[in-house]
């Protein structure tokens, strides 16, 4: 699953639309016609509900996210029903999806919330990376099970992209890990770029995915989004209130372990469809993705 050759949503589902044209699968197949239709219906959803920055986007009952001119956010059901088409699994943790307004760039944004309860960080004063980064190596081994029940690649870690780092005064975490499907040593590496905001009841993420050429330009927008976002009153970090209020199950550490191993996984299940299929995607992005993207940049003012 190779989130390095992940384009844009646009770009992704322009690709089925594509591919399905060109044959590669069953013109007569229901279950191709049904995707197809299922592609078509998520970008039209999404192009009456997204909203463009600057503008504040409420997270639930949670946060806020002040988000920047220049970004385009797609809100629940519409963000669900786009991550489904393009193979992946959403639940009820997903908030909404982030997209550039730029044609030229291409990466997109994953925001979920987790209510894990209140995330004790007592052990990032101590936590060894060596250790993390075993302990990630085992989780993805653990989470190959699934991916080869639903019929995808097994992952194996390569290395960090960037090793995790945790500041104490705003309880933000950031990590990045570089993954291939096992054993091919030739095909470009996935990208998830991992940020957290720690609250009171739980967690956000804003997860960006995008490729090994552009990572060090587009985290610079991780790290915007990471730093507009804040918690309401009352739900801060800081307004924690050990009589009465949940504690996770697990430790900051855990939050670059086995749960991120899994999510590693998971969050890729699009991009399989692009690892086999680019010199299309390149097509398909210079057509009708592109042209639906434009669409729903612009067609709010």
């Amino acid at each position: 699953m190779n989130v390095s050759v992940l384009r844009t949503a646009a770009g992704c589902l322009a690709a089925v639309l594509a591919i399905l044209h060109l044959g590669l699968a069953r013109a007569a197949d229901p279950t191709v016609d049904g995707r197809e239709a299922e592609a078509k219906a998520a970008w039209a959803e999404a192009s009456a509900a997204h909203i463009n920055g600057p503008t504040e986007i409420k997270l639930r009952d949670q946060a806020v996210l002040k988000l920047p001119a220049g970004y385009v956010w797609i809100p629940e059901p519409a963000a669900s029903k786009l991550m489904r088409a393009m193979g992946n699994h959403p639940d009820d943790r997903e908030i909404g999806l982030v997209f550039p307004q730029k044609d030229e760039e291409n990466w997109m944004v994953v925001a979920k919330y987790e209510a894990a309860g209140y995330i004790k960080d007592d052990d990032a004063k101590d936590w060894n990376v060596d250790d993390l980064f075993k302990n990630l190596k085992e989780g993805t081994e653990a989470a190959n099970e699934e991916r080869r029940q639903r019929g995808f690649p097994e992952l194996e870690i390569v290395g960090w992209v960037e090793r995790p780092a945790y500041e104490a005064a705003t309880h933000r975490l950031v990590w990045s890990m570089a993954a291939r499907d096992k054993g091919d040593t030739t095909s470009a590496q996935s990208i998830n770029y991992n940020t957290y905001a720690l609250g009171r009841e739980g967690y956000i993420t804003l997860n960006l995915i995008t490729g090994s050429d552009h990572i060090a330009q587009d985290k610079t927008h991780a790290h915007a989004l990471l730093s507009s976002l804040d918690f309401n009153e009352g739900k801060r970090y800081s307004d924690f209130n050990s009589s009465t209020d949940k504690v996770a199950e697990y430790g900051l550490a855990a939050l670059v372990g086995g749960l991120a191993a899994k999510k590693l996984g998971l969050l890729a299940l699009a991009s399989a469809f692009f690892a086999k299929f680019a010199k299309l995607i390149v097509v398909a992005l210079a057509g009708v993705g592109v042209a639906v993207k434009k669409f729903i940049v612009r067609s709010k003012a």
